[in-house]
């Protein structure tokens, strides 16, 4: 499919949207109808790149000891409170938020940093002008009183240029975290096993996101106030293809 025939799809969804894909060495295609999104699990992509940023200043240390028991056992995505073992280093806690998109184990982290931290670094450290966490996630009496977290399209942009920056170590740590998840939206018209994709995917209620980069191509597709989830996931799949048939 055609990238100009794809935003003309998007465009007539009636949903918010922002649209990113960019061919290795190309001119990047960004449209968009909105700029801040409720973010999803996507939130967790620059929670992560916060941790690597206070790793570098010896702030924390992924080897460090968690207690899953120190939060509220919250379910949804993921199964660390499942698990019979209760202490696990930081480095297995950040891949199941990643890899499994945890809540729980996504909740310990945030409790470890802080979210007057996070937001800070989301800012000051990490650039982002519309990216913030307001509460922690499954947390139902924060969203009833209007609390959520948001992600900026511009952001979701700029978190590409953050992953480039990463020092070869850390990436060694990071990507593999971004390979495993078993949910992908943007791969739906793709055959299994035949793209490296790093990515996470994040769905709420009305929200379906997907943002990752392989090798040879960076994309993300954001969406939310959907009211027909199954013509947004034909979209998905749709611009997907466009990682391995290209843009022209």
């Amino acid at each position: 499919m055609q990238i100009q025939k794809l935003h003309e799809i998007l465009h007539d969804s009636h949903c918010d949207y922002a649209f990113f894909f960019q061919e290795q060495g190309k001119t990047r295609f960004f449209e968009r109808n909105c700029e801040i999104f409720s973010s999803a699990s996507l939130i967790k992509v620059p929670l992560l790149l916060a941790w690597a940023h206070l790793e570098r200043s010896g702030e924390v240390d992924q080897r460090e000891i968690c207690c899953l028991d120190d939060e509220p056992q919250v379910q949804g995505a993921g199964f660390s409170w499942l698990l019979h073992a209760r202490q696990l280093p930081y480095h297995d806690v950040l891949m199941m938020m990643m890899a499994l998109s945890d809540n729980l184990c996504t909740n310990l982290v945030v409790r470890r940093l802080g979210l007057d931290r996070i937001n800070q670094i989301f800012r000051d450290g990490l650039g982002l002008e519309n990216t913030r966490m307001e509460r922690k996630l499954m947390d139902f009496e924060a969203r009833e009183r209007g609390l959520d977290n948001w992600i900026g399209a511009q952001d979701c942009a700029r978190l590409f240029d953050l992953f480039d920056q990463l020092t070869p170590q850390e990436r060694e740590w990071m990507l593999p975290m971004l390979c495993i998840h078993a949910d992908c939206l943007l791969m739906r018209q793709i055959e299994l096993d035949s793209l490296v994709f790093y990515h996470k995917p994040g769905f709420i209620p009305g929200v379906l996101h997907d943002w990752g980069f392989t090798n040879q191509s960076r994309i993300f597709l954001l969406t939310q106030k959907v009211t027909d989830q199954l013509a947004i996931l034909e979209i998905f799949g749709d611009a997907g293809r466009l990682m391995v048939e290209g843009a022209d």
